[in-house]
């Protein structure tokens, strides 16, 4: 079962990018995906469990946890990683669209980086 990608803001993502976008801190937090327990659970992960994401746009590699989303979305900050996902189509609008694309997860094979 695909999921729902909505990418935006998270506090740490905001300020830890004030570091500079090639800090530690801003490359974990936009490195990770939040996820719904029942959504993990069927998929056989756990929290801190390395995921492979896919959208028609890429493929990215995200540590999964588990948040206080719905069931059915999967949410992952603003980052690089997130950019891989959403593609470079802006349908005119001169912005990607960043909320509602479908993506697939499944656990990642041991020993893959992003």
């Amino acid at each position: 079962m695909k999921l729902i990608l909505i990418t935006g803001r998270t506090l740490k993502q905001g300020c830890s990018s004030m570091l500079g976008k090639d800090s530690p801190d801003y490359l974990e937090e936009t490195a990770r995906a939040e996820m719904n327990r029942e959504d993990l659970d069927s998929r056989g992960l756990k929290e801190g469990d390395r995921i492979k994401a896919r959208t028609d746009a890429g493929v990215a590699l995200f540590t999964c946890q588990e948040g206080k989303v719905p069931r059915g979305i999967i949410f992952v900050p603003y980052g690089p990683l997130a950019n891989q996902l959403v593609g470079t189509d802006t349908q005119g609008s001169g912005m990607p669209s960043s909320k509602g694309v479908e993506v697939e997860v499944e656990p990642a094979e041991k020993g893959l980086s992003s």
